[in-house]
């Protein structure tokens, strides 16, 4: 049995890596990989990016820079499994083994598929799945396979994912069960101090809300960026309040606790909003000057990150090819001696 806490985490290849996913997801998951009592397994989820994304270039420039960013903040291949999810096709093998033994009745039930049979029937559609692929519909399934092939313990998500490791749990008990003990049952990693970032508009930073400030933008594009971020009202000298403010929030990300204090008594002493995004946009650009030096170095070095990821998916093939060896063994597929 592994000693090690497995801890596996996806990103799926659709956008350019922001602030937002660093604060929330890249920093919490490079901290992790640094705990010698944690076997991490990151990937790039590129399969499922074909559910969301019909634009080859698109999907291969995300996982560039995915690959690049992680790189770039320190993320060492030798300490972790760093993959690319289709470099691993034991993984939509057993994508299709878990499909003949997962009832339509729980992918029904899933958030994603019911919201837009929801969307249709108020559109008045005669057909509730108009729409909808089998991409969208078995999306659980993919992500149950994902996780179950390298038993990981511990999947970090966002809240509206918690649902997807639910049903990747009932579909491992469903095969334990049928199949006799194969599956460890994951567990939802919710970290209730994540930071969630606001955008450029106040709302949480998001690729589909168009609102994002990309890690490695240019200094002048991120000057920008931050001078677009949207404020109050209030003029200098008028006392503000740092709390639930957007630019404070993303300061807060970076700056130490010390950093924090000092700006949140300026905003109480009426600090001007342009004064304000001026700190920010230095502070940022000073924290992230050096990573983003390394960042344009992978990203002019694709061999380089081929090369590091096929061997991230020979390491990860350690552990997924004796393990399907076993299970279709299991279910009466494996070898006939």
């Amino acid at each position: 049995m592994n000693e090690k806490l497995r801890v596996l985490t996806g990103i799926t290849t659709t956008g350019i890596p922001h602030l937002g996913n660093y604060a929330g997801a890249i920093r919490p998951a490079i901290e992790a990989s640094r705990n010698p009592n944690i076997e991490s397994f990151l990937f790039l989820a590129d399969y499922h990016a074909l559910i969301k994304c019909r634009e080859p270039k698109v999907i291969q420039e995300s996982a560039r820079s995915i690959a690049a960013t992680w790189l770039a903040f320190g993320l060492d291949p030798k300490d972790v499994t760093f993959y690319r999810q289709s470099d691993v096709p034991e993984i939509t093998e057993l994508k299709w083994i878990l499909s003949t033994i997962t009832a339509k009745g729980l992918l029904n039930r899933a958030h994603a598929y019911k919201a837009t049979v929801q969307e249709n029937i108020s559109d008045n559609s005669s057909d509730p799945d108009r729409g909808i692929d089998m991409g969208l519909f078995e999306y659980p399934v993919l992500m149950a396979a994902d996780i179950l092939l390298f038993n990981g313990q511990q999947i970090p998500v966002g809240k509206d994912q918690i649902q997807h490791i639910e049903m990747a749990r009932d579909i491992a008990k469903r095969f334990n069960y049928i199949y006799g003990d194969t599956f460890s049952l994951p567990e939802a990693l919710i970290t209730e101090d994540a930071l969630i970032l606001p955008g450029l508009d106040g709302r949480k930073m998001s690729k589909s809300y168009g609102n994002t400030i990309p890690l490695f933008e240019s200094e002048k594009k991120l000057k920008k960026l931050i001078n677009k971020i949207k404020t109050n009202s209030l003029e200098p000298g008028e006392p503000k309040d740092a709390d639930g403010c957007s630019l404070f929030a993303i300061f807060t990300a970076f700056a130490t606790k010390k950093e924090q204090a000092a700006l949140k008594k300026q905003y109480e002493e009426g600090i001007a909003w342009g004064d304000v995004k001026k700190i920010l946009f230095e502070y940022l650009n000073d924290e992230l000057k050096d990573n983003r030096t390394e960042y344009e170095k992978f990203l002019s070095d694709p061999a380089e990150l081929n090369k590091i990821l096929t061997l991230g998916a020979l390491k990860a093939k350690e552990t997924a090819v004796p393990f399907l060896t076993e299970i279709r063994q299991k279910i009466g597929i494996g070898s006939l001696c």
